[in-house]
């Protein structure tokens, strides 16, 4: 990066692979990379959310990088937005992030612009639906239009470490002092309420456990087949269009129940699907 005096004592801005290039040496490695060898993530476990009183570092109400100025949340609370999504690995492993505390490219952490950190936030890959959660306590990215920098580890479990990028939803989880979490403003876990017409008019709110999303039909179909030579459980592939395209979700069920679909959810982890997600009709 190129860090003036005041960023370096106000900020703490961390090396993001999208950040200013620092010409003092700082880093070791020219280029960001990720590191050597297969790293498994498949038993990578989420950020944990947990209350953490606000902090000074890395805070500022706003900030100035690339001579282009910053403002920083007062609050995270209803903040979700859709964007593009970047990572960074080896080359700031091991230095300085925003607030002070030391970057680990195979934690689940991410740098964000103007959320307060440190926070969290659930991560979603727009392009085939697995969602991670990660916790922010750093600052980028600060290239073009991107929204948000995800550690490596991050990245690779969320399926995009080859591409560089990906189309993501960020949504803000804030934990109160009393332990209670809202996503998005939204109480934690809740689920969205029944669609008017369509398939799931007039039922009651049907779940269903969802596999995958893709863009194209073909991988989707390729996923439903795996799914059903593996599981006993009534499935499809739904193609529904958004804002963001067109998409081919692979699901389980319907279930009735929130526990039968919990059931047939820890089913399928078992037979390697550990990306699924529970979600309904509408969603």
């Amino acid at each position: 990066m190129v860090f003036s005096a005041v960023l370096v004592a106000a900020l703490l801005l961390s090396g993001c692979g999208t950040s200013p290039p620092d010409h003092s040496s700082r880093y070791t490695i020219d280029q960001d990379r990720a590191p050597e060898g297969n790293f498994d993530v498949s038993g990578l476990a989420d950020a944990t959310p947990r209350y953490e009183p606000p902090r000074s570092a890395g805070n500022m109400s706003t900030y100035t990088v690339w001579g282009k100025s910053y403002n920083v949340l007062g609050s995270n609370e209803n903040y979700v937005k859709r964007g593009t999504a970047s990572w960074y690995g080896e080359k700031f492993h091991g230095h300085k992030t925003s607030n002070g505390e030391t970057f680990d490219m195979y934690a689940m952490s991410a740098a964000h612009k103007s959320l307060r950190i440190p926070s969290y936030a659930r991560v979603t890959n727009l392009d085939n639906g697995r969602s991670v959660v990660v916790r922010v306590n750093d600052r980028g990215p600060f290239h073009g239009d991107r929204l948000i920098d995800l550690s490596y580890a991050a990245a690779k479990k969320l399926g995009y470490l080859g591409s560089g990028t990906a189309r993501v939803e960020v949504a803000a989880i804030t934990v109160r002092p009393d332990g209670s979490m809202t996503l998005a403003g939204r109480p934690f876990g809740e689920q969205p309420s029944p669609v008017s017409g369509g398939e799931s008019a007039g039922e009651n709110r049907a779940l269903f456990v969802q596999l995958g999303s893709f863009s194209q039909r073909h991988p989707a179909q390729t996923l439903l087949d795996r799914a059903r030579r593996l599981v006993e459980a009534p499935m499809r592939v739904r193609e529904v269009v958004t804002a963001s395209g067109r998409f081919h979700r692979v699901q389980a069920g319907p279930f009735n129940s929130e526990g039968e679909a919990l059931e047939a959810q820890t089913s399928l982890q078992a037979q390697g699907f550990d990306d699924s997600i529970l979600l309904t009709d509408n969603r």
